[in-house]
């Protein structure tokens, strides 16, 4: 018992505050909140609805990469991996953070978003480095009040 409750309370106190990271897209295997303002590359989390991910709203961890300010510049090509379909490319301030697919691993379909300019106020491109992250490349900018700033712990 000397062993064994201290272990459980320091489980019960840390473990509710841990997330798992169970995307490749992210270099983080768990993550904890953090306090502070939201800068470029912190962790992020929040909330995602989106028919990708399923009838259930899911919770997702990414990369802040293009904050409120910045410019956001998107250009189409035409994809090479599915034929009539475009690609977007995705380039803040001049560094390319990533480009679209025209569909998922599973073959649904992918449309990306359409839309380059001065970030607003009080808006985040989320993303990761990884060439199939599913992100603002697809769901578009986020309110940063809909963001918790994460950080990594594994």
């Amino acid at each position: 018992m000397l062993v064994v409750l201290p272990i459980a309370a320091i489980a019960a106190f840390i473990v509710p505050q841990v997330a798992l990271v169970m995307s490749p897209s992210i270099d983080a295997f768990a993550v904890r909140k953090s306090p502070g303002p939201i800068a470029r590359g912190d962790y992020v989390m929040f909330t995602l609805h989106h028919p990708i991910a399923g009838p259930d709203p899911v919770s997702v961890t990414k990369h802040a990469l293009c904050m409120a300010g910045d410019r956001l510049t998107m250009f189409e090509t035409p994809s090479p991996l599915l034929p009539r379909s475009r690609d977007g490319h995705y380039y803040c301030n001049g560094i390319l953070l990533g480009v679209s697919l025209p569909q998922a691993h599973n073959g649904m379909k992918l449309d990306h978003m359409r839309w380059s300019g001065i970030i607003p106020p009080g808006m985040v491109y989320v993303g990761s480095t990884h060439p199939r992250g599913f992100d603002s490349r697809y769901f578009g900018l986020l309110p940063i009040a809909r963001l918790t700033r994460m950080e990594r712990i594994l």
